[in-house]
């Protein structure tokens, strides 16, 4: 007989096994029919599954998609830190003065994982930055997670101002840069750059320089 406690490990490696599945056909059914139309339901007859089995998992459709939530924020603020410390260590192996270059390096290469990140994952883009979900209403969950681009970009205004204070109007110009950010994202995956900035690369290379020009950086 196998110990308790292997027992218990098997049973996790199941449980979590079966909650990333419940998981990747959520976001198949983002792709197909939009978070309005997620269902529990259909997760379930995908996976083969009976509904009451689901409900174990995820008791509502809000929860699955507080799950899908937290982890678009958590995918899209790691990709802008590991961008973010990339720069770090790339100005540091060449000895960059701290002259306001390295925080303009370390600001576009931000920008570029973002949007990297939301051109692979339109679908999980749109339901953390489109249009509200109708119903739903996040729960204190999603903060944290929704927190780390915006504290990855704080991180670089800290840098940059070489201190723990942030003068006001650079605070004030960079929220205004980062509105802008995710509006050019979001004209690009949903269509309104076609027939005039398509492909976006070039343009959105200029803009993300001029905003960091307009931040001070």
């Amino acid at each position: 007989m196998s110990p308790p406690n292997a027992v218990k490990t098997a049973r996790e490696r199941a449980r979590a096994e079966l909650t990333r599945e419940i998981r990747e056909e959520a976001r198949r059914q983002l792709a197909a029919v939009g978070a309005n139309g997620l269902s529990l339901r259909a997760v379930a007859r995908e996976l083969g599954m009976v509904s009451s089995a689901l409900y174990r998992y995820y008791p509502s459709r809000d929860d699955l998609l507080t799950a899908l939530i937290i982890d678009a924020y958590n995918a899209i603020g790691a990709a802008a830190e590991a961008a973010i410390a990339e720069a770090g260590a790339g100005a540091a192996r060449d000895g960059a003065a701290r002259d306001g270059a390295p925080a303009r390096e370390t600001w576009a290469a931000a920008c570029r994982a973002i949007r990297a990140w939301a051109v692979a994952n339109p679908h999980e883009y749109a339901l953390i930055y489109g249009s509200p979900v109708a119903g739903y209403r996040a729960p204190e969950a999603t903060i944290g997670p929704a927190s780390r681009v915006p504290l990855a970009f704080a991180a670089i205004l800290e840098d940059a101002a070489a201190s723990a204070a942030v003068p006001g109007d650079m605070l004030v110009r960079a929220t205004i840069a980062w509105t802008q950010l995710f509006g050019m994202i979001s004209f690009e995956l949903f269509g309104q750059f076609v027939g005039s900035f398509e492909p976006a690369d070039a343009f959105f290379d200029h803009a993300v320089a001029q905003l960091a020009a307009f931040i001070g950086l």
